[in-house]
């Protein structure tokens, strides 16, 4: 994942849910007990879905009207 955002030049907060309590506990409010979960204008995607990702990071990149 980090390679693949990095590949793009997208900026990206890394987060390790064993040192991070407040992580974790996002994680359980979204029911969501795996990893990596990228997190992208409140839409979550969970583990390494490059479709998904391609998408929503497209639709980032579209300027506003």
């Amino acid at each position: 994942m980090k390679e693949f955002l990095s590949q793009k030049g997208i900026n990206f907060v890394e987060r390790d849910v064993a040192q991070d309590e407040t992580a974790i506990a996002e994680l359980e409010q979204w029911g969501v007990m795996t990893t990596p979960v990228t997190v992208i204008d409140d839409e979550l995607v969970i583990g390494f879905d490059r479709e998904k990702l391609e998408a929503l990071l497209s639709d980032e990149m579209v300027p506003d009207e």
